[in-house]
């Protein structure tokens, strides 16, 4: 293990928090020097954003001590982190989606001038101020959360999981942006679960597991297994990393049917077949159409062109309630926007299920009950901290979203980006479900940012650029390289 830096910017040691009866932090400790980069790993549920809620003022702990500079830290609130040059940008967007992003700026007494450079250095640089929060996509969003801290010249910079909802052109001028802040002398706590950026950027990686801080090792070659290792224990860490090869596309009638699909001026032209028994990719770069093409065929948004055909029947969504009698169910990419966060795991599953259990008014609890704790069983959700949901872990709270379908019953799964933010162990047991339901005979259309995910999980994958499907590529073909060239648009392959 590394000895922790001298000359700490940041230096956290002992930390506890408890919510109730789940202990979120044991004895979390965290040593950051300027100049570095230090990720912080774990699975989800080890205590990560917790801890990066108490370095800022979010939470107060219960015991344990965080120093700054060498003098113990005051940092009551977030303002308070913001006087000490602590700054985070969260998980979820930490915006005021009615306003626009100008007046979000104002809020915050961050000037426009250097936000309007690092918006256009993190790769939005058309970004309209006027835009309203709530009409700008989940990856925008980031751009703009992270642009805005940066904007501040914070002495230490906390980015959790802030490339899961990312595509890859932009997660690489994060990386470069990430970097280049550790070279000019400051400090970045960094949380991801991507082994790749970690390399890339990282100099070192503290590891929590259940709230407790189990290693500080030094990025080098081939550390990922030992991280692993340290964070799920070894006999785990050897079964979550096992690769799977999707199984080849069985014939089968399509259960979904899209031709010529129009929404607004990105989605131009998308076509597709998706048939019961597959898991179908969809693969493409920031702003190509893909959250057009999830909104309408969830009854989000109306087509202005092509059709939509459900097991042969033409279709068309004027409301989410209508994809839904279809069979066309929505696991968004922002579950903040699919859950009731104050509410409690039970309650979440069960939305689906009021209008089926009723009888003349009244709620028939047992048959709910039974769904929601078969739905709950087969996701294997954490519910020490039912509740409510937000207590519960960003991976599990993504189990949940996804629980509520599966205790309704799944014929077309729509999921966007589902294993953001999600731990490996988590994100394999997403693989396994998706592969299940698609085994019982559900249909599954998969958007994914991270490209390696295809060969995982999908049968095949249609690329998207510039609004159009360019290219159609089975799993076993689906390696990054391929994949990444097809959604730059740099095919001559393009599907009849």
């Amino acid at each position: 293990m590394p000895d922790a830096p001298s000359d700490a910017v940041l230096d956290a040691t002992g930390v506890a928090k408890r919510f109730g009866a789940v202990q979120a932090l044991k004895n979390a400790s965290l040593q950051v020097g300027a100049g570095q980069v230090v990720a912080l790993m774990g699975a989800n549920g080890a205590g990560k954003s917790t801890f990066v809620k108490i370095l800022t003022g979010v939470l107060k702990p219960d015991a344990g001590h965080v120093r700054i500079r060498g003098r113990d830290s005051t940092v009551s609130n977030p303002a308070g982190a913001r006087k000490w040059g602590l700054v985070p940008v969260y998980q979820e967007p930490s915006l005021i989606p009615d306003l626009s992003v100008a007046d979000n700026l104002r809020l915050g007494d961050t000037a426009m001038a250097p936000f309007r450079h690092w918006v256009s250095e993190l790769g939005l640089p058309d970004l309209d101020p006027d835009a309203l929060i709530r009409s700008l996509p989940l990856a925008s969003l980031r751009i703009v959360d992270l642009a805005r801290a940066l904007a501040i010249e914070p002495d230490v910079l906390l980015l959790d999981e802030l490339t899961a909802a990312l595509p890859t052109d932009l997660v690489e001028r994060v990386l470069r942006v990430v970097r280049a802040q550790a070279d000019a002398g400051r400090s970045v706590i960094y949380i991801s679960h991507r082994f790749t950026e970690i390399a890339a950027i990282c100099d070192r990686a503290t590891v929590l597991r259940d709230g407790l801080t189990v290693g500080d090792v030094k990025i080098e070659p081939g550390i990922e297994e030992r991280i692993v290792e340290m964070m799920l224990g070894g006999s785990v860490a050897a079964a979550v990393t096992e690769g799977r090869t999707a199984r080849p596309l069985a014939a089968a009638p399509p259960r979904l049917s899209v031709k010529g699909l129009k929404t607004g001026t990105r989605l131009t032209d998308v076509s597709f077949d998706l048939h019961r028994g597959e898991v179908l990719g969809v693969v493409a770069l920031e702003g190509q159409g893909q959250d057009e093409l999830f909104d309408t065929l969830a009854g989000n948004r109306k087509a202005s062109a092509g059709t939509v055909e459900v097991d042969g029947s033409p279709r068309t969504f004027s409301h989410p309630a209508d994809a839904i009698a279809a069979g066309l169910t929505l696991v968004p990419g922002d579950r903040a926007h699919a859950l009731l966060m104050s509410r409690s795991v039970r309650e979440n599953i069960a939305i689906p299920l009021l209008a089926r259990f009723r009888n003349w008014g009244a709620i028939r609890m047992g048959e709910e009950a039974a769904k929601v704790a078969h739905a709950i069983e087969t996701l294997q959700i954490d519910t020490r901290a039912q509740g409510e949901v937000r207590r519960l872990s960003g991976g599990n709270q993504q189990k949940v979203t996804i629980a509520r379908w599966i205790a309704k019953g799944v014929q077309t799964l729509l999921l966007f980006d589902p294993t953001r933010g999600i731990d490996i162990r988590t994100k394999r047991q997403i693989y396994s479900l998706v592969r299940d339901l698609a085994d019982q005979g559900a249909a599954v259309l998969f958007y994914t940012s991270e490209l390696a995910e295809v060969r995982l999980a999908c049968d095949r994958a249609v690329v998207i650029f510039n609004g159009r499907v360019v290219d159609v590529i089975d799993a076993k073909d689906a390696d990054e390289a391929t994949l990444m060239r097809a959604a730059y648009g740099l095919t001559g392959k393009v599907p009849a």
